[in-house]
């Protein structure tokens, strides 16, 4: 289970780290005002090279999505709560971190940015492409968020597990037990035996002549 656990995070971790890399062209057109001609089109131009980016890469990504899905799906076929609990809100992060992926924004990036036109970064950048440029952004925040849940819950359920065998360690006591040993002990205690009126030494009175 622990294994498992770490391979699901350790798969979340790196393509949250992935995600962080967009971060070049995302800060410029989600976290600046006024957003600039020039920004958009630095973000255009990262974008175009990951439209044209080695295939090797993408299939890269791919098995690692993999092993992610099927170590999560493995770990929920426990059936147990925490298992019920933690993973399945991983599996709906993880999904629709997935889905937004290859649904929206790859399709966008091959589909807009394979090919840009010739510009210098003070020339206007075209219409078409700016709401474009400005919702990946947003797509790319949504997928990191997401990310973060996974890894969050992931976390609250190691620290759950961990108070459970904390728990665990205490010993139960059957109350029928409990009863026995709270009664007061029926076993004649020993005293000392007082001495006796009738024997009691006195002391010796000497008489004296002169």
């Amino acid at each position: 289970m622990g294994v498992r656990a770490a391979v699901f995070v350790c798969v979340s971790s790196f393509l949250l780290g992935a995600l962080f890399t967009h971060w070049i062209a995302d800060s410029l057109t989600l976290w600046k005002s006024p957003v600039t001609d020039e920004h958009l089109w630095t973000a255009a131009a990262y974008y175009h090279i990951l439209a044209n980016g080695p295939s090797e890469l993408r299939y890269f990504f791919a098995a690692v999505i993999a092993l992610g899905g099927v170590t999560i799906l493995w770990s929920l076929n426990d059936l147990r709560a925490g298992n019920i609990m933690f993973d399945g809100g991983s599996i709906f992060l993880f999904g629709t971190t997935l889905v937004m992926y290859l649904n929206t924004v790859l399709p966008t990036i091959f589909s807009q940015f394979s090919t840009l036109p010739a510009h210098e970064l003070k020339d206007a950048f075209p219409p078409s492409l700016r709401a474009t440029t400005l919702d990946l952004a947003s797509n790319h925040l949504v997928c990191s968020v997401a990310l973060t849940g996974v890894i969050a819950l992931q976390a609250g359920r190691f620290f759950a597990e961990k108070a459970d065998e904390d728990d665990g360690e205490y010993v139960m006591v059957d109350s029928a037990d409990a009863e026995e040993s709270s009664r007061p002990s029926t076993v004649p205690v020993s005293r000392a035996k007082t001495p006796d009126h009738d024997h009691v030494v006195r002391p010796l009175r000497v008489e004296t002549t002169d």
